[in-house]
């Protein structure tokens, strides 16, 4: 059985007083049939996982470093992200490959560094409107994966999530067609590599209203969700769609 799971990713949004949308979430799920996960930003994780404690949320960071520790100012090392209570994290989100000119090559040594220290390394892949509008979909997908799935992946420790950048805080959303066939592809992709059972999720404008249709697709096996995860009223509907399905 794949892992199910809804995860939420605040990016660069929070403050302390935005972790009593935490308590409502669990609150609204004490004991969820699927996980249910919330990546913050590195400043709430400490807090957010003490105010976790005891529900069935759990906490993930946004991105770390590929290194332990060293001289690099202003990141974040995934055994620190452990220490301040995470069991998971972001890796080649399209926000970070594009601001910060990550390759899949510094997203796979990010995933190797993140699963070493106990993380599970939710990969990020996803094509710009113009690979889209050319075709090339599936050839760019293909070769994020290669490059970005480090060997050493395995369901415990990894998760795949497509993320098409332009239906990305867009209200985009492909068709369910489309979502239908690039996961197909990617669970084809993923059985070559013996990693079948990997989760793969589906990420762009998700929300409640259309999160029931996305998930009946048989290869999504959840959301990372942006905008809708910031508030439990938002993101609770998308739990809930996902155990549903």
């Amino acid at each position: 059985m794949r892992k199910r799971l809804a995860a939420g990713n605040w990016k660069m949004n929070g403050t302390s007083g935005s972790l009593s949308e935490l308590e409502a979430l669990a609150a609204a799920h004490p004991a969820p049939s699927v996980e249910v996960l919330i990546c913050l930003p590195a400043t709430l994780i400490e807090r957010a996982s003490r105010r976790a404690e005891g529900s069935a949320i759990a906490i993930g960071g946004q991105d770390c470093h590929a290194a332990a520790s060293g001289a690099h100012t202003g990141d974040i090392a995934a055994t620190m992200l452990v220490d301040a209570g995470a069991s998971a994290v972001i890796v080649g989100h399209s926000e970070r490959r594009t601001d910060h000119a990550e390759t899949s090559a510094h997203v796979a040594a990010k995933a190797i560094a993140a699963q070493s220290a106990g993380l599970t390394a939710i990969i990020c892949i996803g094509e710009t409107l113009q690979e889209r509008e050319a075709g090339t979909t599936l050839s760019v997908l293909d070769d994020q994966l290669a490059g970005s799935l480090p060997d050493g992946a395995d369901a415990g420790n990894t998760v795949i999530a497509y993320e098409p950048v332009w239906a990305i805080g867009t209200g985009l959303t492909p068709t369910i067609d489309q979502i239908d066939e690039v996961h197909r592809h990617l669970r084809a992709r993923l059985a070559a590599r013996g990693l079948a059972d990997i989760a793969i999720l589906y990420g762009g404008s998700v929300k409640g209203s259309n999160a029931a249709e996305i998930f009946a697709v048989e290869d999504v096996d959840g959301a990372l969700v942006g905008g809708a995860s910031l508030t439990a009223a938002d993101f609770s509907p998308i739990v809930t769609a996902l155990e549903a399905s």
